[in-house]
């Protein structure tokens, strides 16, 4: 039977109507006047609600948010972002990596990520806090694996960039390996493009190098990322074969200015005697409907040594 799971990316579903002057200091200003003069009028409302009108027509195995919930990561947006998850669904059915919006600027934990935790930790992690929000993360559905890679964390004012970091370039390798030997579909997300040189220099993965040359050796059957606010299909060979690479635009924009609109991907895959079956369909939000419909699908054999 094929199993079913989701992904959509860069919801930006906060408001900052009642920002307070003094939460804006350094980079959160500038992030602020971003949202004012242009994000307001591309990230809506009425489109996250026309998403999740579409997405309760179908069950999933899993749904996968490939982080920038918020604009500039104040607590009071986590908190309006956990409100939000909790419409979309159960932490065991939601799984959450934070993109570089959520990383605005350092911020305590507990009025901030702890919020969203439970949708962050892999199996059997939710309810010990000393690894609930632990990246690499692990989630198992049927026979895919989920693995969760977090590259939110606070830069400079006017970057956009995320890092893996040395703790989980160190793990990923293991946990890929694991999975593989276990026979499992390895579905790997993140915020950030792991492919260097296709996001702008400020808004790269910094240690996207080093993420390539892991998945090239140990291999993955699925890549997904978002970020770009761009639809983007892209291929690495690995030892294993060939692994899809493939970004889904922002789930709540108009497509103002020649930007992409609205769209989240639905994927099938089931096992056969070659590797995998991989059905890709692209859900896409119409201006003129207010609703989510057909955006095109593909259908991809990835071929695979039987385990």
């Amino acid at each position: 039977m094929p199993q079913r799971f989701a992904q959509l990316s860069d919801p930006h579903l906060s408001s900052l109507d009642a920002v307070r002057p003094r939460d804006l200091l350094g980079k959160r200003a500038l992030g602020y006047l971003s949202w004012r003069h242009k994000r307001r009028f591309e990230h809506r409302r009425e489109v996250l609600d026309a998403l999740q009108r579409d997405l309760a027509g179908t069950q999933f195995d899993q749904m996968l948010v490939t982080g920038d919930l918020t604009h500039i990561g104040l607590p009071e947006e986590f908190k309006q972002a956990a409100d939000w998850l909790r419409q979309l669904g159960d932490p065991a059915d939601v799984a959450l990596v934070p993109g570089n919006h959520d990383a605005c600027v350092a911020a305590p934990w507990r009025a901030t990520f702890a919020l969203w935790q439970d949708y962050m930790a892999s199996d059997g992690d939710r309810d010990n806090s000393a690894h609930a929000a632990e990246f690499p993360s692990l989630r198992v559905r049927g026979n895919i694996a989920f693995i969760g890679l977090s590259t939110a964390c606070p830069k400079p004012p006017l970057m956009a960039t995320g890092t893996l970091g040395e703790e989980q370039l160190r793990r990923l390798p293991a946990l890929l390996k694991r999975t593989a030997e276990q026979g499992l579909f390895r579905v790997v997300y993140l915020h950030h493009c792991p492919l260097p040189g296709r996001e702008k220099w400020r808004k790269r993965l910094t240690d996207a190098p080093q993420v390539q040359d892991i998945l090239e050796q140990y291999g993955a059957e699925l890549v997904l990322h978002g970020h770009g606010h761009r639809a983007h299909f892209n291929e690495l060979h690995s030892r294993a074969g060939t692994v899809p690479v493939i970004a889904v635009p922002s789930a709540s924009a108009l497509g103002l200015h020649g930007r992409d609109v609205a769209q989240y991907n639905r994927y099938e895959v089931e096992r056969n005697d070659r590797g995998w079956q991989l059905r890709i369909d692209a859900r896409c939000y119409g201006p003129d409907t207010g609703e989510f419909g057909d955006g095109g699908s593909r259908t991809l054999q990835l071929d695979r040594d039987r385990m």
